[in-house]
């Protein structure tokens, strides 16, 4: 703990409040709210922690405050905080893990549609549909069942929609609003457990035309209701009371938190959700924050009333939702919860041989590489490669790996401007010259480790230029090879010297994955250059041929071997003049 936190941490006020716990680069990498920041912060640097906390707490040198006037207050600033810093340590809760819904829109000539998006527009939206086939196979059974407009814009004429029988055709007819008021009440129904009395008229239907020796009609009538009971998903467990409710229940192990939600809507238990994921603050706050970000930024659509486990401040999300939450005490309603949580033990503990071995795998092999170099954990490592054809092309790339994985938004490529030839040492100048300069002029994050993929000459370049020209002092060093090709060894310390990792460690694999990525990435870099430039270079300098025609050429022809396989003939019927198809053919033979 540095004298700034030490400082900050007597000062810190008793009200409730969000905290934003910064790095050595005043990148925010946590944020919390806490009833009263004074203990909660406080909390952090006092104590023993699990392993997860150990490395937050490891890599904080900062931290702000913003106090608010309630807990609601503070709940509502964590969730916009969180979004706009996207800290590492928080609880990623993807924008794109929005479940599907059933919507009627708010139309004259209403639409049922699906959508991800839950909108104050006065339309009826029913689910959530966990399952997408589920909603699709849903919406094709009502469409047959009740011919809304499927069109967005109203065409001028018919569409096959409204010849197959699944459009009213308000583009050619005058619908009355009575009857899509009707056609919405019986959807509603349908949608709300309804589909039984559906089930019962179709097969009224089905006896009538068979009746009538109609068979083609009752045909339809029977794959109507055979697609409808397996459409409608089998239920487990039902309640008689058809509330819409979301039932939760978390478990938490080892610094891992697994939330399970139960979707139950008209009484009857339609789906759940799963998330897992690393906590850093009580497992009761973490769950608070969760439930937030589950309705507030993911934009769930909150039901009637939700079923909420012991030691959780049922008040607190209540003001927050503005709808019953409950905290069952007894009877079945209180065994949902318990089920939700027994759920969610189960995964945990399914899952967590798999995560303890990512862990290994990506963490734990960084810590490894670390102790073999004698420097602090690696948690950023940048690493570059070059490649060139005898000087021709020539390219570098760089790759990211963040706490051992790789962060791909962070590769960046590089066309060499400087070096003429096959001149690898000079490209790798040039290349930790341009970088590195950005990252200090930019103030991005500073990596903990930098790799080059070659020996001792590389390593030197690439020191001295951090060092001598732009004052950096980070730890290099160069992955060698064998003569296959593979992994072997290091090139590290000063005076430069062959650092051998234990092949079965995990640090020696991330070595491998990183070596073999960098690879690939200027590898796939230069081969995209080196395609256009060859592809064109021939048609270049021809007088006449610009680079609109240049681009109608290779367009017509695809190669610039048909270009020149073909006949004069061929040139002058795209509109090339006779001359300029005369010179182009002339330099291609």
């Amino acid at each position: 703990m540095n004298d700034l936190i030490k400082h900050k941490l007597e000062i810190l006020p008793d009200f409730p409040g969000c905290y934003l716990m910064k790095d050595s680069n005043g990148t925010i990498i946590y944020v919390g709210k806490a009833k009263i920041l004074k203990n909660r912060v406080r909390s952090y640097f006092t104590g023993s922690h699990n392993g997860k906390t150990q490395r937050l707490v490891a890599d904080i040198v900062d931290f702000e405050y913003i106090v608010t006037r309630s807990d609601v207050e503070a709940l509502l600033l964590e969730i916009n905080l969180i979004k706009k810093h996207d800290p590492k340590y928080n609880i990623m809760l993807k924008d794109d893990k929005t479940y599907p819904y059933l919507k009627i829109t708010n139309e004259r000539h209403p639409r049922l549609i699906i959508t991800r998006k839950l909108l104050n527009d006065k339309g009826k939206y029913f689910g959530p549909y966990p399952n997408v086939s589920a909603a699709n196979e849903t919406k094709k059974i009502l469409d047959k069942l009740y011919p809304l407009r499927k069109c967005k814009a109203i065409p001028g004429r018919p569409c096959l929609y409204y010849h197959l029988g699944q459009c009213l055709g308000p583009c050619v007819n005058s619908v009355s609003e009575a009857t899509y008021n009707d056609m919405i009440v019986k959807i509603a129904q349908f949608l709300n457990g309804g589909h039984q009395k559906v089930v019962k008229q179709l097969q009224l239907k089905m006896q009538a035309a068979a009746e009538r020796l109609e068979f083609e009609k009752a045909a339809e009538y029977r794959d109507q209701i055979e697609s409808i009971e397996l459409t409608i998903q089998k239920q487990t467990m039902t309640s008689n009371d058809f509330t819409d409710r979301d039932v939760f229940g978390y478990a938490v192990d080892k610094g891992w938190m697994c939330v399970q939600v139960f979707f139950v809507r008209q009484g009857k238990l339609i789906e759940r959700d799963v998330s897992l994921f690393p906590i850093h603050d009580e497992a009761a706050d973490e769950f608070t924050s969760y439930i937030a970000q589950f309705y507030k930024r993911m934009n769930h659509l909150v039901p009637q009333e939700i079923f909420l486990p012991d030691s959780v401040d049922n008040h607190l999300i209540e003001e927050l939702l503005e709808v019953p939450c409950l905290v069952p005490q007894r009877g079945s309603k209180k065994d949902l919860t318990i089920l939700a949580h027994k759920n969610a033990s189960i995964a945990l503990q399914q899952k967590f041989s798999l995560i303890a071995r990512n862990d290994e795998r990506t963490i734990g092999a960084a810590e490894q590489l670390g102790e073999a170099l004698a420097i602090p954990v690696p948690r950023l490592i940048e690493a570059f490669d070059n490649s060139n054809i005898q000087g021709v092309d020539a390219v570098s790339a760089m790759v990211c790996f963040e706490d051992g994985k790789p962060s791909r938004s962070k590769y960046r490529k590089y066309k060499i401007k400087t070096v003429t030839g096959p001149d690898d040492y000079a490209t790798m100048q040039e290349v930790i010259r341009r970088r590195y300069w950005r990252v200090l002029k930019e103030q991005l994050p500073m990596p903990d480790l930098i790799l080059i993929d070659g020996g001792k000459g590389q390593v030197d370049i690439a020191k001295d230029v951090l060092s001598n020209e732009l004052g950096i002092d980070v730890p290099v060093a160069g992955m060698a090879k064998d003569a296959k090709h593979n992994t072997s060894y290091l090139v590290f310390g000063d005076p430069l010297d062959a650092l051998y990792l234990d092949p079965r460690s995990e640090a020696f694999y991330l070595l491998q994955r990183i070596q073999d990525e960098v690879h690939r990435f200027a590898i796939t870099f230069h081969r995209q250059v080196h395609s256009k430039t060859s592809f064109s270079s021939k048609l270049d300098g021809i007088e006449g041929v610009g680079p609109k025609r240049k681009q109608k050429l290779l367009k017509h022809f695809g190669s610039i071997k048909k270009m020149s396989e073909a006949p004069l003939s061929e040139y002058t019927k795209i509109g090339i003049p006779q001359v300029i198809a005369e010179r182009i053919l002339e330099k291609l033979k």
